[in-house]
């Protein structure tokens, strides 16, 4: 048996992991193993557990702590890992064995003496040892304000080494994979934002690289009154001037220390490629460029921050008054979306009256990619907006709706043009409800506007007109291409056949083949084929990544779940539990016990609420991913799962008489 201490305190057999409940003896046991084979004094050991307010019985309260541990380990049949009880205090005895602590920190020291290759392999093994929050099942204060960040420096400084080996052998997209992610849960660390531009800019994207460095600059300026270091600024002009970044040669220096930094300034024959033009108004279908899906916007109220327009390189330095937006990595498929967004967009500012503000709707299932769609499209036709172009999160990261002033407020503040005045464009995100937007659309209706929302918004459409796009999940074709693009086309092409089971087994999802395909880039050795099977057996708990919980499939279905209303997210689990499609308003009746009127009304706000699709008037079908979330919810012993075992209460869903009780409004 094995402890893990890397995520939520565990305990394992190599098969089978067992999640601690949180609890005294859970944090006792964290504080224990976090010194292993050291005394801990029981000082320490009751601050850990009760904080520094201790109870007047917490020298008897701690040793019946440690008796209910002991009796933890004979449960679990560990009792070769005892608590000792020594002169004051006690010791837990571990070794790279038993602990996964102990064996990341033995993987890091040996790759220190290896060669590179040997080095990043050890790196990325001892990084695979991460799973998931460091102790979120451990009530301890204490251990999360001391221990925690200590831990977490630990790994970053061997990420950042990963990287640093990755950027030194030129593989700069396998170092995007990792450095997309650490830059966003660590927006104000400055060599992880270095190494990252580095990246793009020998990719080709200079655009996206020089956005990055306006990004953290305006997060220091904001947060701390800083600018960016020196590194930081001359790496800027260098992109300016269109120099090589190349390799860093083969000057290994700072072996053992992960932290130190590459020249970003050596001379190698990589010159970036120009950046992409901006697309003109044409009816034509657009090229096939790189979808998937993003992060959800950062807890800010607005993601703006100074902008070049997008011409090739070297590219000036950005115009008064131009602005932008986060970047979408890696954008594949959706080319007759594209083409008809741009369309609409670019052909706005053609001098034809209109009292109506240019928009359009996106809207799908969680994780879609409607984000994704509305800001990729936002930087093609961004020339078309002089006077700016905003992305606004109409949704708290609690996922409850923010109010249109207050978006508007920040607005006024923010974009170099009034409202009213000047075009700009807005991305309007995450909309829950038609009247967050209505006053925004009628405070800038000079300029235009894409709105993403899980929701249909047909009221809206129906008082402001617009275009509507329902986003479903990728063909088959766009979704080996989204493999290939982040993946590689050698690692694609050395198993053939493997990479249609592997997106077959993401369901097609954006957001599951991008998070399948960052965790097979930081796996150099397993096989798709390995991977896509394994996949197989639980296709939504297993489709995550530890380092960031806006990656993950559970994590955004779950979300997604608690927005609706108590008695419309069971009615979703218990249609989703029949085995039967297409689903008809008879069948959702039978399975809910409602009379048909009833069940067609709560299967249409299904349908608006992006839980189910529809392929012809009257049949309707659940996606695989979507099928699978609510089968496993259904089984946990939490969530909505117990009120599955009884019929619905009177007054859940609509009457026979068409009304709608408050739980469904």
């Amino acid at each position: 048996m094995r402890f893990q201490l890397l995520g939520p305190l565990s305990v394992t057999d190599g098969r089978d992991v067992v999640v601690l409940p949180p609890s005294k003896p859970t944090a006792l046991l964290a504080a224990l193993l976090l010194r292993p084979g050291a005394v801990v004094s029981a000082d320490r050991l009751r601050d850990v557990v009760w904080g520094e307010e201790h109870p007047t019985t917490a020298k008897t309260a701690l040793q019946s702590c440690v008796l209910r541990l002991r009796r933890l380990f004979a449960k679990y049949g560990i009792e070769n890992q005892a608590v000792v009880a020594v002169a004051g205090g006690y010791r837990i005895d571990a070794d790279a064995g038993t602990l996964d602590l102990l064996r990341f920190r033995r993987l890091v020291e040996r790759s220190a003496a290896a060669d590179e290759e040997s080095e990043l392999y050890a790196l990325r093994s001892a990084l695979a040892l991460w799973q998931g929050a460091l102790l979120s099942n451990v009530p301890s204060d204490l251990l999360h304000r001391d221990e925690v960040p200590r831990l977490a420096e630990e790994r970053l400084r061997a990420l950042e080494r990963v990287c640093d080996i990755e950027l030194e052998h030129d593989r700069c997209r396998e170092a995007l994979v990792d450095l997309w992610e650490v830059t966003r849960v660590y927006p104000a660390h400055e060599r992880f934002a270095e190494q990252l531009i580095v990246a793009l800019y020998r990719t080709g994207r200079q655009t996206e690289a020089l956005a990055e460095y306006r990004r953290i600059k305006g997060h220091l300026r904001e947060r701390l009154g800083v600018d960016p270091r020196a590194e930081l600024q001359r790496l800027e002009l260098a992109i300016l001037r269109g120099e090589d970044l190349g390799p860093a040669g083969g000057a290994r220096g700072g072996r053992g220390a992960p932290g130190r930094v590459v020249s970003v300034l050596a001379a190698s024959p990589v010159a970036p490629s120009p950046a992409p033009a901006v697309v003109p108004p044409s009816p034509a279908p657009l090229p096939a460029s790189p979808t998937g899906t993003v992060p959800a916007p950062a807890p800010s109220a607005l993601a703006l921050a100074p902008v070049t327009p997008t011409a090739p390189a070297p590219a000036p330095a950005p115009a008064p008054g131009s602005w932008t937006l986060p970047t979408v990595p890696g954008f594949t498929g959706r080319e007759e979306e594209v083409s008809s967004l741009v369309q609409l967009l670019t052909t706005c500012d053609t001098g034809v009256s209109s009292e109506r503000v240019p928009f359009a709707v996106l809207s799908g299932a969680p994780g879609i990619g409607k984000t994704a769609l509305a800001l990729h499209v936002a930087h093609l036709v961004s020339a078309h907006f002089p006077d700016g172009c905003a992305l606004v999160p109409l949704t708290h990261p609690d996922g409850t709706p923010r109010g249109a002033e207050e978006a508007a407020d920040e607005l006024r503040r923010t974009l170099p043009a009034g409202p009213g005045t000047g075009r700009v464009l807005l991305v309007l995100d995450d909309v829950v409800h038609p009247d967050q937007v209505r006053p925004l659309l009628t405070a800038y209706a000079c300029g235009a506007a894409i709105v993403t929302s899980r929701m249909g918004l047909a009221a809206l459409v129906a008082t402001h007109g617009g275009t509507v796009h329902r986003l479903g999940t990728l063909d088959p074709e766009q979704s080996q291409a989204l493999l290939t693009t982040v993946l590689g086309r050698e690692r694609v092409a050395a198993e053939p056949g493997a990479a249609l089971p592997l997106a077959t087994a993401c369901g097609h999802h954006p957001l599951a083949l991008r998070i399948a395909a960052a965790r097979l880039l930081t796996r150099p050795r397993l096989r798709l084929a390995d991977y896509a099977g394994w996949l197989r057996h639980d296709p939504v708990g297993r489709l995550s990544l530890a380092d960031d919980p806006l990656m993950s499939v559970p994590q955004r279905l779950d979300e997604a779940l608690k927005r609706l209303p108590p008695a419309l997210a069971e009615a979703h689990l218990r249609l989703s539990a029949s085995p039967h499609e297409p689903l008809t308003a008879a069948r959702g009746a039978a399975v809910l016990g409602l009379p048909e009127e009833s069940a067609e009304q709560v299967i249409e706000r299904l349908l608006d609420a992006g839980f189910l699709e529809e392929d012809q008037p009257g049949a309707f079908w659940t996606h695989d991913l979507l099928r699978a979330h609510a089968r496993r919810t259904a089984g946990s012993p939490s969530g909505h799962a117990p009120a599955l075992l009884r019929p619905p209460r009177h007054g859940e869903f609509p009457q026979r008489d068409g009304t709608r009780p408050a739980a469904l409004r």
